[in-house]
């Protein structure tokens, strides 16, 4: 049984163009049935938000993602932010989905919202950095407007503040993955996000 069937049924369109059916002509009734599944995914994406809220109700959760951005190109890996005290342009954690149908599944981070920024959201972030770290634990790096994921280990952690130093890199995530391609309960999924946030509540206490 697969957990979130509209979720993995959505993942291959991502970066495809949505078509308001009234003016997609012959593909009028092919954009209806996509615009259902992608609320469909959307909702699905919800509920588990919602779940790991319900474990988590001292976090005010932000909105969900939409399922196409402002010109109208699909984006199937939803996010929703977490906001514990302080400010919304300060870190707080996110759930995102990632993969594709072969392999799938939600990351944990500890991130900030960039339309939010202010000129202390990337200092803060960076503090991430001065926590040790260890797998399951990886950074995701952003620098000259690429991301890139970078195994947690102690020799990585000192070269990326090294780069930092050096203004090589703009943006260091922490982040953990919950595999979802063989997961058939709800209960063991929110277990692994627990788990995720247990390891991550230390990055996110080093930001304040």
């Amino acid at each position: 049984m697969v957990l979130f069937p509209a979720l993995v049924a959505f993942l291959p369109y991502q970066g495809d163009k949505y078509l308001a059916p009234d003016k997609a002509g012959e593909l009028q009734e092919s954009m209806r049935e996509l615009k259902r599944l992608a609320q469909a995914a959307r909702k699905e994406f919800q509920q588990l938000a919602q779940a790991f809220h319900e474990v988590h109700p001292q976090l005010d959760m932000h909105r969900t993602s939409q399922w196409m951005n402002q010109s109208q190109y699909i984006r199937p890996h939803f996010w929703t932010y977490f906001q514990g005290e302080g400010l919304a342009s300060e870190p707080m954690f996110a759930l995102r989905l990632y993969g594709d149908q072969a392999s799938y599944g939600v990351s944990l981070e500890v991130s900030f919202v960039e339309r939010k920024k202010d000129e202390w959201s990337l200092t803060k972030q960076h503090q991430v950095l001065q926590v040790a770290v260890a797998a399951p634990i990886y950074y995701m790096v952003q620098a000259d407007g690429e991301s890139r994921r970078i195994e947690g280990s102690e020799e990585n952690r000192q070269a990326l503040l090294e780069q930092l130093a050096q203004h090589q890199i703009r943006k260091v995530l922490v982040k953990v993955d919950v595999d979802l391609t063989q997961a058939d309960n709800m209960e063991a999924v929110l277990s692994q996000l627990e788990a995720a946030f247990e390891l991550l509540l230390p990055y996110y206490q080093a930001t304040r």
